[in-house]
Parts: structure tokens; sequence; C-alpha cells
């Protein structure tokens, strides 16, 4: 393994039938090999994106030195979409760093050249015009080692609903970001000791909270509310995202999808509604059963799943499976033995439940 890379492992209703078409179905490019399809959200309205970059000069960055620089993509509900572009997951100098990346953080997934990552689009439409009103706002941590844009179904959804949605990227534990700056890529080669699973924890609260201060500078300020802000993350983000909603009054809610509780001090308890979703086969479970024991919080339980169906790997997993490009064991590993679009219809019914439900 090089380095720069890491490999970091840290029933709800709904269903999956909507999602089925766009999520497996592949096409050629013109060296033969598949374009990857996101499934379409599923809400009523279609979805502007903004790029953000932020830094902050009071704090230094723990991983290369120098003002902190975080990476935010802001999806939205759109007044209208007509004669815009769909943005793709990953700038082209992010595509060709995950094409080597994935494979050994993931081994099984198919090695650089056999797909182009740069070709997979999103739902969202850049500097589309916003839907006029006030929206609950969401931010989003992702798991360690992930980018922010391997959250994007889940986000589409969301604001596909009427929500602001900002993804978070936490460059040096991110595997690839492309900032103003230049490309950062991850600083680690293996999984994280405590103490730098600790300077990861801090770093990712701290961005958390350098975004929740910095929602009113936004371009999407006037149709963000305020007074309903929620958080959510998967694995290291879920993490994250609860330890960073203590003692902060603005945070209304906080969906933890997947992340380990045991961090030193571990959560006494929870000021406002929690969701704690986990998958039935990731390896860590009983971890996770027990730095969950004594929260309350809504519990949910995703059949079938593996770690990843949380993210977009289950719909990327799903276009590969149909062409040929990974085994069943791979697909089950990352994803599960289940379906990964059902899956997915389960976590985005079950947390857009939970934040329609507390941040009405």
């Amino acid at each position: 393994m090089t380095s720069r890379r890491t490999l970091l492992k840290a029933t709800l209703g709904g269903t999956a039938a909507a999602l089925l078409p766009t999520a497996a179905a592949t096409a050629a490019t013109a060296g033969g090999g598949p374009v990857l399809r996101l499934p379409a959200p599923g809400g009523p309205h279609p979805v502007g994106l903004r790029t953000v970059a932020l830094t902050d000069p009071a704090r230094s960055d723990p991983w290369v030195g120098g003002p902190r620089e975080v990476m935010l993509t802001v999806l939205y509900p759109a007044r209208s979409v007509r004669g815009l572009p769909q943005a793709p997951q990953l700038t082209p100098a992010e595509a060709r760093e995950f094409a080597g990346y994935a494979p050994l953080v993931h081994p099984g997934l198919p090695g650089p050249g056999a797909v182009d990552w740069g070709s997979v689009l999103t739902h969202g439409y850049p500097a589309a015009p916003p839907l006029p009103g006030r929206r609950p706002v969401l931010v989003y941590s992702p798991g360690g080692g992930d980018s922010r844009t391997l959250g994007t179904s889940l986000a589409e959804d969301l604001a596909s609903h009427g929500r602001v949605v900002v993804l978070v990227d936490h460059p040096g534990d991110a595997s690839q970001v492309e900032l103003p700056s230049g490309l950062r890529t991850t600083v680690l080669t293996g999984p994280p000791d405590p103490a730098t699973f600790r300077t990861m924890t801090d770093t990712r609260i701290a961005d958390l909270r350098l975004v929740l201060d910095r929602l009113g500078t936004l371009p999407l300020a006037p149709v963000m509310d305020p007074g309903r802000i929620g958080l959510y993350g998967h694995s290291a983000g879920g993490t994250a995202v609860v330890h960073a909603a203590r003692g902060d009054h603005r945070v209304g809610a906080v969906a933890n999808l997947e992340g380990y509780l045991d961090l030193d001090p571990a959560p006494a308890g929870a000021d406002r509604p929690l969701l704690l979703f986990r998958s039935e086969l990731f390896e860590g479970a009983a971890r996770i059963e027990a730095s969950w024991a004594g929260l309350p919080g809504r519990r949910a339980l995703l059949a079938d799943a593996n770690h990843w169906a949380f993210t977009d790997y289950g719909p990327l997993v799903a276009g590969l499976r149909a062409a040929g490009l990974v085994t069943a064991a791979t697909r089950d590993a990352l994803v599960g033995t289940g379906d990964p679009m059902a899956a997915l219809a389960r976590v985005r019914r079950g947390v857009g439940d939970f934040f329609a439900r507390h941040l009405a």
C-alpha cells in the first residue's frame, strides 16, 4: 500500500422500485468500461448545487500546517434546472486519485483504467436558482477515509424533499479533495492508532462547528432556517456529529449512521433527538451496540446490509456487479448480501422521516 492511502473499517420501510432503473443501469464508454449511474432523488423538487471553500485562519491544519481549509457541497431544492448541466460526482483530478485509491482501500474493486469515475454524474445542477422559502439545514460528515462525494445519493434525496444539505469534506483523512489550493489526499496509511483517531475526530468536530458558524455567510443563507439545523454522519462522521452537537443548542437533531460512540469521553446521554442506525452485517456490530448502550434515541437496523450501504458505494457497486466487474464476495463485504438499492431506499426513508419529525 502506498502512502496517502488508508484502510479504515471503522427495519425501516421504503421501496427501491423507483431507484432500480437508473441505479443499476450501465452503458459502455468509448473504452469499453461501464458508465455508472447514481439513483435519482425521490422528492418533488429538482436539486441545485453550489461548491464552497471555507478557510479558518484561527486554526492550524493538524496534518500539513497552515490555515485549516474545508470544502463543502451545498445541495438545495431548486426553482428550475432547465438548460443547466448535471454536476459530476468528482472533479477530473479527484476521479484520477479515486481510481487508484478505491481498489487499495476496498480490495476487489476495479483498478485504474477499468472505470471512468469522472463520468459519474450527480442529480445536482450547479448555480440553479433556489426555491423560495426558509428550509431546514442538514450538515453531513462522511466516514473516515471517504470524501463528501460518497454521500451524494442520500443528500440529493433529502434536498429534493425540501432541505438544504451541506456535505463537508475533512481534508487530511479524506481520500481526496480538490481545494482552491490544490488536490489534497489522505495522510493515513492504515487503520488509525488511538492518537490519530483522536486527532481525526477533534478535527472533524472543529470543522463541523466552523460550518455551523459560517452558515449565515454561505451563498444559500437566505433560504436556510437557522432554527432548524440537523447533523448526520456515517462511521467516523457519525462519531463526530454526536460529539459536535453536545452543548451546541443550534443543533436540533442528530443522526448517527454506524459510528462508534466509545470515544473518551463517551456521550453520557442525549439532550436532543438522536437516530442510531446500523447495518446487520457490519463486523463491528458488537462494538457499535456496546458503545450505544444506555443512550436514549431511536434505533434502526438495516437488514442484510454492510457498513458502506449507507453511502454511494451501494449504487456504484450495484452497477459494477451488473457489469461483471466485481464479485459477489466484494459486494457483500462492502454493502451486504441484500439488494443495495433496497437498502438505500430504507436509508433515505429512515433518515428523511427522522429529520421530518424533529425539524418540521
